[in-house]
């Protein structure tokens, strides 16, 4: 089985991956409620408004960095998750993916040379980790729904 990064990232998939991943952000901002919700709410709308297609944008530089970092858990979800969809497997192991992921934001958030993206981060950072593991089932399903894709395109074998 390929690696999560080969699969996410080849470029014939990329941009449908990025829409894809898009969609999935902007569902899980919009389902967001209550005084925190607003915040994400209202954090979004900001970077939005700051330059369009900032979103994908951000989506395709940050891809190949969580294909990296999700790959350990889709290749343990195939191998040693007997019997268990993909979902309950993250599911499992929510803290540890949600770590994982907010490594990569936190550490481009301290880089990065736009104070209103950085501010923006930081006020929302304190409940990222909760954030980000409510959201490790329907990452799940998102990486579960690409290798399908890949398998149903490709050419089938030759005997």
């Amino acid at each position: 089985m390929p690696d999560l990064k080969s699969i996410l990232t080849d470029p014939a998939r990329r941009q449908q991956v990025v829409r894809d991943a898009e969609h999935l952000l902007e569902s899980e901002v919009d389902a967001k409620s209550g005084f925190s919700g607003l915040a994400i709410k209202g954090a979004f709308k900001l970077v939005k408004s700051l330059r369009p297609g900032l979103i994908p944008d951000v989506i395709d530089g940050l891809l190949d960095d969580f294909a990296t970092r999700l790959d350990p858990f889709y290749q343990d979800s195939l191998t040693k998750a007997a019997g268990r969809s993909m979902v309950d497997y993250f599911s499992s192991r929510k803290s540890e993916i949600a770590d994982a992921l907010l490594a990569i934001t936190d550490q481009r958030a301290k880089n990065t040379r736009h104070a209103n993206l950085r501010s923006a981060y930081e006020k929302l950072r304190p409940e990222g980790k909760k954030n980000v593991e409510a959201a490790v089932p329907v990452v799940a399903r998102f990486v579960d729904k690409h290798p399908d894709q890949v398998a149903a395109s490709s050419p089938p074998p030759h005997a």
